[in-house]
């Protein structure tokens, strides 16, 4: 068992070496692991809470009005250069649904829709000034750093 893990491990970073290569020397990390795992963890998942928190005071009179009125945010995430430290792109992915009864069938017909919006975030922004954004009075609306557009004009464009 121990043989078969460690060629899994093996092969896996073989193959993120030879990604990693392949595209110029860098490689990308998901923001929650950056710095470290136990750092970057804690200070993104409280990002992401603050984020959804915001998204809910305003879904009823913005986005939760039309056909998707029970939108719900799923996953904020981001990818950071490992060496650099700046983010690569970040996604925040959304889920909504409406139902209606076929009055012929009794039937349920349901229309689930997802969607992934990606942040309108400038060049080469360090995670850390993304997060400091994040970290203040009202994340939605702050304008992300080196822009004067919000988390909350991306949505617009998006959902």
């Amino acid at each position: 068992m121990r043989t078969a893990i460690a060629g899994v491990v093996l092969l896996v970073t073989a193959w993120g070496a030879a990604a990693v290569e392949a595209n110029g020397g860098r490689a990308y990390v998901d923001a929650r692991l950056y710095p470290n795992p136990t750092a970057g963890w804690e200070r993104f998942r409280a990002a992401e809470a603050r984020l959804v928190r915001g998204f809910d005071q305003v879904c009823g009179d913005t986005f939760c009005e039309g056909e998707y009125h029970n939108l719900q945010a799923l996953r904020f995430r981001c990818s950071v250069d490992a060496a650099s430290g700046h983010v690569g792109e970040c996604l925040w992915t959304f889920t909504g649904s409406t139902a209606r009864v076929d009055m012929a069938s009794g039937r349920i017909q349901v229309d689930a829709q997802t969607w992934a919006c990606r942040l309108p975030l400038a060049g080469n922004t360090p995670l850390s000034d993304l997060l400091g954004t994040l970290e203040g009075e009202d994340p939605l609306h702050a304008p992300l750093p080196g822009t004067r557009d919000s988390i909350y004009e991306g949505l617009t464009v998006c959902l």
